[in-house]
């Protein structure tokens, strides 16, 4: 039987995707295996991801090439979080941007286990990073593609990518432990944070409704100055601290310049 295109549910799709739905085997939280699945596709090696070891110590923080580009929140959905989630999406429309003048280009998830993927994805095609894509590569002809789409085709454009699907084969077959099968429920959600050309930082998740705007940082912020942690990662981590569910579990990874 053939796969179901993804604008068959996706229109009424909650925030998990269906079990009918292509699915992938879900890629390591490693800033080397997220580097080289975007490299594939034609980010430039000049950039790549890094491991934020702390957000509050500055000796850890200069260890991160700034400016940081993008910031990726990664943790184990909990119930906290999906309660704030359903309350601020619950009288929110569904996102219908598209085309050159979008602040920011957002991707629904269709796909089963590409949360990573996503938000690999969000940080790219957004912000400084764009630059930084080879113009004759998969990526840049898949965002140009991508620019002119609503949500839905848009969401289809990524479910149809054969580009992306052996990208993402190749990445989830690299890092330190053995690879989770597809089918398997994976609980870490991966969150991106960029900075838009209009000085406001936007949370983007293929999970929610559209992209969020989380408030205005200054032009001389990036996604790691104090403002900007204030307005993102800082906000989640005091929610799920004052629910008191036990262990605070997360890691943030950064895109920037590479080291090489």
């Amino acid at each position: 039987m053939a796969e179901p295109a993804a604008s068959s549910e996706a229109s009424d799709l909650g925030p998990d995707v269906p079990g009918n739905m292509k699915r992938f085997i879900p890629i390591e939280n490693n800033p080397e295996v997220m580097s080289h699945l975007l490299h594939q596709l034609g980010l430039s090696r000049t950039i790549g991801f890094h491991d934020v070891f702390s957000i509050d110590d500055p000796d850890l923080l200069a260890f991160v090439p700034r400016p940081a580009f993008a910031l990726l929140l990664v943790f184990p959905v909990s119930d906290t979080y999906e309660k704030f989630r359903a309350h601020e999406d619950l009288h929110k429309p569904n996102y219908d941007g598209s085309g050159p003048d979008e602040e920011v280009m957002w991707f629904k998830q269709t796909i089963g286990n590409a949360c990573g993927l996503i938000g690999l994805l969000h940080g790219a095609s957004n912000g400084p990073a764009k630059k930084f894509i080879d113009p004759d590569s998969e990526l840049s002809q898949l965002l140009q593609q991508a620019t002119p789409l609503k949500p839905i085709p848009r969401a289809d454009l990524l479910y149809d990518s054969k580009a992306l699907e052996s990208a993402h084969q190749s990445a989830a077959s690299k890092g330190d432990s053995a690879a989770p099968s597809a089918t398997a429920n994976i609980d870490l959600h991966y969150v991106c944070f960029v900075k838009s050309p209009q000085d406001n930082l936007w949370e983007l998740d293929g999970r929610r409704k559209g992209p969020l705007n989380r408030g205005k940082l200054d032009p001389d912020d990036d996604v790691l100055s104090e403002r900007a942690l204030e307005l993102g990662v800082r906000s989640f981590l005091k929610r799920e601290e004052e629910a008191g569910g036990g262990e605070l579990r997360f890691s943030l990874v950064a895109l920037g310049q590479s080291f090489e």
